[in-house]
């Protein structure tokens, strides 16, 4: 519990320091923007204002998902950071989407901004984006991953607007930044797909894709006394933190002791599978079991 609750406060600070970065650097990028007389940059700038307010989400859902359970949330918050990283994909989509609209005019009619404020602006975009996606490069919670998702989309816009910037100071060919633009907003949509798909899985309960429940019924069923396994469930709060409901069916008989040491082996066994907390119901072979 002590391991979950650090984690989480790692989590906090890397999206907290995420969040003043990008909102720091957007505010001088829509100046820049103007200077610049980029409209690919103040779209990016608007863009990076959208993302701030998303890491603002993730950051408060974050500090949410560490309160202790109670009475409302009897496993807790956990799971409020995968809200937090439902509503960071759905305005990852909105952006990307955005992104497209933009850029296809430009493939028709381009326009040639200040190619050199462009280049200063990159270099710092890729610079204070870069700094915080690696802040939240070693994340593992659904949240940071889709936060440093958005985070690599910036990084990425920013590297197309850098090339983009250098070919039209050099040659006359603006078509570049939107095709560029294109790419990596289908790039991120593939991305968010993934994200999403992961956040959906937790939301409806299904079976976390790095636990196997073939093999939980395989180091159980080799503890002594019991004879079988059965109504196995297991789902995840957060897709860290993964739970299991689980039917022991054991000899008729045992002892208080016994029942305790094979409830204990069989957490131990389960735990090194990756499941942090178990339920177990024991069973005689002559029960009935009424699986649910």
């Amino acid at each position: 519990m002590g391991h979950s609750h650090h984690h989480h406060d790692h989590s906090e600070g890397n999206i907290k320091v995420a969040f003043f970065l990008n909102l720091g650097f957007a505010i001088i990028e829509f100046i820049g923007g103007l200077w610049t007389n980029s409209v690919a940059i103040l779209s990016d700038s608007l863009h990076d204002l959208g993302d701030s307010l998303t890491l603002g989400v993730s950051w408060y859902f974050a500090k949410v998902a560490k309160k202790d359970r109670n009475q409302s949330f009897s496993y807790g918050y956990k799971r409020f950071s995968v809200l937090g990283a439902l509503i960071n994909s759905i305005v990852l989509v909105t952006g990307s989407v955005f992104i497209i609209i933009e850029a296809i005019p430009r493939l028709f009619s381009p326009v040639n901004p200040n190619t050199e404020g462009m280049i200063y602006l990159a270099i710092g975009g890729i610079i204070v984006n870069g700094a915080a996606a690696f802040k939240l490069s070693k994340g593992g919670s659904l949240n940071e991953k889709t936060v440093f998702t958005h985070l690599l989309e910036d990084i990425l816009g920013w590297v197309a607007v850098l090339i983009g910037a250098i070919v039209m100071h050099f040659w006359d060919f603006p078509i570049i930044d939107p095709v560029l633009s294109v790419l990596i907003a289908t790039f991120i949509l593939f991305n968010v797909y993934k994200n999403l798909k992961e956040s959906f899985r937790i939301i409806l309960q299904g079976t976390p894709s790095n636990i196997n429940i073939k093999k939980i019924h395989e180091v159980i069923i080799d503890i002594p006394k019991v004879l079988d396994v059965h109504d196995c469930h297991t789902w995840s709060m957060d897709g860290e933190y993964h739970i299991l409901s689980i039917h022991l069916v054991i000899e008729d008989n045992l002892q208080l002791s016994e029942l305790e040491s094979i409830k204990k082996e069989t957490k131990t066994r389960v735990s090194k599978l990756g499941i942090n907390h178990t339920t177990i119901e024991f069973e005689t072979l002559n029960e009935n079991c009424d699986p649910c």
